[in-house]
């Protein structure tokens, strides 16, 4: 039975407390019962030698006598953990937790599939980002990988993982992230990898993004006043004045904007894929032009207890399609990026407010970051030149 809403309030008032007490656990319910999750040593049949973040199975029950009992607990184990005699004797059945190779493959992902939705933060709407994430770059790797287990099922796991991410395009999206969800699931596994395994990962990223044709200033406006509908002439208007993600529109904090903040700035929220940020307009000047202080959001379903970033954002790209636009919702961000490198605006600033590391960033718009360098110094140099051309 699902914990309730006033459960729920006291869970997440418990844990406000160990965190502020800095005990390095949190309680979990699952189902009707408490446990505890932290960064804890290695089990005694585990092939990890680091501590790692684990849960301990109280198996309390989902009452409030049983979050008086966990907390005790927690001080317990925190006190434990600090001197250095935390045990896992204490708290594991005699024969429980079989060794990981005698466990079937499905099952040991499925293992895997409930460690990575445990990571997600407290709340529907973080849990339902982080289903996203297992949905989109977790689970199609791990499928593939089951597929070549069957097909070669006495094939030891570090060598399945290498056979499935060789069978994936080269330098493609695709192996790019099956390289990084299977590393995870081998670390979790505590399965050591051959170090050629990244490089299967490939180059991916850099030369797509140079190659692709980008629509321009004038084409962007142009296609944005014949999108009839205005609820998605906004989304189209919000994507190409800010970089946003297709999702990360229906996810955003525009009171300032239409409060008639100066600057124009939103807030996307910590409930889309790359938490919260905020996020200027380039150009400034397209706020007043595609009016977007009096815009509003089609009416689409956003409850993430119910869908899905990925839905959410696929909506999107339906629409571009509807209304003949000839470019994708994507382009809109990369030609928002590539502005600001025309602007100078600097790159730790704007892979920040795009919600990626400065290395994607960097890595994506190579091209455009070296001309805008290059141009730079070129400039410095003529102007500093010590003497003039003869005529």
């Amino acid at each position: 039975m699902a914990a309730s809403a006033s459960l729920d309030r006291a869970i997440a008032a418990l844990n406000a407390r160990l965190k502020a007490a800095r005990l390095g656990l949190q309680v979990e319910c699952r189902g009707d019962r408490l446990s505890l999750r932290g960064t804890l040593p290695p089990r005694p049949d585990s092939p990890k030698t680091r501590p790692h973040q684990q849960r301990i199975p109280l198996k309390l029950p989902a009452t409030t006598a049983g979050l008086k009992q966990i907390e005790r607990e927690a001080k317990v184990i925190a006190a434990q953990l600090i001197e250095r005699r935390f045990s896992w004797a204490d708290y594991l059945p005699q024969g429980d937790a079989p060794q990981p190779e005698g466990i079937p493959l499905a099952e040991r992902v499925a293992q895997f599939e409930a460690e990575v939705l445990a990571q997600a933060g407290p709340g529907a709407a973080a849990l339902a980002s982080r289903k996203t994430t297992w949905e989109k770059a977790y689970a199609p790797y791990l499928k593939k990988l089951l597929a070549q287990a069957e097909q070669q099922p006495r094939q030891p796991l570090e060598a399945a993982i290498v056979a499935t991410l060789e069978a994936l395009p080269p330098h493609s999206r695709s192996r790019q992230v099956a390289c990084t969800a299977l590393k995870a699931f081998a670390d979790f596994q505590g399965v050591v990898l051959p170090e050629m395994v990244d490089k299967l990962g490939g180059q991916y990223g850099s030369s797509k993004a140079q190659r692709r044709l980008l629509p321009s200033d004038e084409v962007i406006v142009e296609w944005c006043d014949r999108i009839p509908n205005p609820t998605w002439r906004f989304v189209y208007g919000v994507m190409a004045t800010y970089g946003l993600r297709n999702h990360e529109v229906f996810f955003c904090d525009y009171q300032g904007l239409r409060q008639g903040d100066p600057e124009g700035r939103i807030t996307v929220l910590e409930t889309t894929k790359t938490g919260l940020h905020d996020v200027w307009p380039f150009y400034p000047e397209w706020v007043d032009r595609f009016d977007l202080r009096q815009g509003h959001l089609p009416a689409i379903n956003t409850d993430l207890t119910t869908t899905t970033l990925q839905r959410v954002g696929q909506q999107v790209a339906i629409q571009f399609k509807r209304y003949g636009v000839p470019f994708s919702p994507y382009d809109l961000r990369h030609a928002w990026a590539v502005r600001t490198i025309h602007f100078g605006l600097p790159d730790t600033v704007a892979a920040r407010m795009m919600g990626h590391s400065v290395a994607i960033h960097n890595r994506t718009y190579h091209r455009w970051i070296t001309h805008r360098d290059q141009r730079q110094a070129v400039q410095t140099a003529l102007q500093q030149r010590p003497w003039q051309a003869p005529l």
